[in-house]
């Protein structure tokens, strides 16, 4: 097994600073919303203003994440404590869910009795004030996300990018009840505002679970697989069981690989050495490659380019090229047995 303890204080800093700026102006915001919705007795602003408690308490735990998650591994948690990132993101997908359900319970009088409302103006101008630095802050956040491989970041992101699009919702509508006089269309427009970040709040959850879950990512099974395609050698003659995994920003990679029964443990570990540098210098990023050693039958002799090889009981072939479908499939190409005199026979590749 290689580990690879890349530099990150970089990424974690940046990290910080970011989770930390998304504190600071959030509380700002929300300041400027609830003043908006005094000042104007809209429910459809206080309804924004409710979503940005929901912001600030969701970059709190997010920024409690971040720092969680940089610790190294311990006796405790010997594969670090990256998972804490997709739980925040389950946090503040559940703080969305219920921010939805609390506005929905405030809009709902005001359907049947529209409260008057005043200096919408003023209300409009400071909404789209809000909306314009929520919406940098967000893109922001999800860039710096995905740059350091941070969900907590990223999630945050999005969750600042469904406020942006709440606000610009809440100006429509107050511009709509504004012209036209229709003053239900401010209760109508906080509704919609609700429904809308339920969607928001569901969809994180769903992102958080996929991820406590090590649901697999076939880009990065992809990028694993044809990687070592572009580098494989004549004694590489068999991969698969191969799984992904990530934990922050520990990415963590183990696989079977078939090498010749004829080579010794020293052979056999230089090889596998070799592979796990290789994996480790693609991936770019701290985490961990562990690779098994099967060893090859005759079997795989049709499919072996080997030279030279003491033991082979057929002619080569051809050779079959490494994909995700069989590189993830948990049996071998061929499951190693003890060799007999004769033990060839016809059996038919892996699909």
């Amino acid at each position: 097994m290689l580990t690879a303890f890349a530099p990150i204080s970089h990424d974690l800093t940046l990290r910080r600073w970011a989770i930390s700026a998304s504190v600071v102006v959030g509380v700002i915001l929300l300041g400027v919303k609830f003043l908006a919705a005094y000042w104007t007795g809209s429910t459809a602003i206080f309804s924004d203003a409710l979503e940005s408690i929901i912001n600030v308490v969701a970059s709190l735990f997010a920024l409690y994440s971040i720092q969680l998650s940089a610790e190294p591994p311990d006796r405790t948690h010997p594969y670090g404590h990256g998972k804490i990132e997709p739980f925040s993101a389950g946090f503040e997908g559940a703080l969305i869910i219920l921010a939805a359900i609390a506005i929905g319970w405030h809009a709902s009088p005001a359907l049947f009795a529209p409260p008057p409302l005043v200096q919408l103006d003023l209300g409009i101008a400071l909404v789209l004030t809000t909306a314009l630095i929520n919406a940098a802050l967000a893109l922001f956040l999800i860039r710096t996300g995905k740059r350091t491989r941070s969900l907590a970041l990223t999630a945050d992101g999005q969750h600042l990018l469904t406020d942006v699009y709440t606000s610009v919702g809440v100006v429509v509508g107050l511009v709509l009840a504004w012209t036209t006089g229709w003053l239900v269309l401010d209760a109508i427009t906080a509704i919609a505002v609700a429904l809308n970040i339920l969607f928001s709040g569901f969809h994180l959850v769903r992102q958080s679970v996929s991820h406590l879950m090590d649901e697999a990512d076939e880009t990065v099974l992809h990028s694993i697989v044809e990687s070592l395609q572009h580098v494989r050698r004549p004694e590489w003659i068999d991969l698969h069981h191969l799984r992904s995994w990530r934990s922050g920003i520990r990415h963590h990679v183990d696989f079977h690989l078939t090498l010749p029964r004829y080579w010794n443990l020293e052979q056999s570990h230089a090889a596998e050495s070799a592979v796990e540098e290789w994996l480790v210098e693609h991936l770019g990023v701290q985490g961990e490659v562990l690779v098994h050693i099967d060893p090859c039958t005759s079997h795989h002799c049709p499919f072996c380019q080997m030279p030279d090889c003491p033991v082979r009981a057929v002619n080569y072939r051809t050779t079959l090229p490494w994909t995700v479908e069989s590189a993830t499939d948990e049996t071998p190409l061929f499951p190693y047995v003890p060799e007999t005199p004769g033990a060839f026979g016809d059996s038919p590749p892996r699909p």
